[in-house]
């Protein structure tokens, strides 16, 4: 249910996306060449829907660049990461050089 809701968002923000441009689905469907009905998919958030097609409908809305930023701050993989680093270990120094 998680990835569904969140996969209904991203199609709702596609769809504002399309709108905010004054494109028809048809026109999408056209510059991403896809057919008319992935886009009612993907607005709808389908899960059966590839993410190439995703990716393509953005490429077509001109947000292709958007999905670069998806772990920019990827702050859980940065803690996982940090945790998992070595210290190196210092030499002691017996007191003579």
């Amino acid at each position: 249910p998680q990835v569904e809701r969140k996969l209904q968002t991203v199609g709702g923000q596609i769809k504002l996306a399309r709108l905010r441009r004054g494109w028809t689905a048809q026109e999408v469907a056209e510059k991403a060449a896809v057919g008319r009905s992935t886009i009612t998919q993907i607005e709808k958030g389908s899960p059966s829907v590839s993410m190439g097609m995703y990716l393509a409908v953005l490429n077509a809305l001109g947000l292709s660049d958007d999905i670069l930023f998806l772990a920019k701050d990827d702050v859980m993989g940065r803690t996982f990461q940090d945790l998992n680093l070595k210290t190196p270990r210092r030499i002691k120094k017996n007191g003579s050089d």
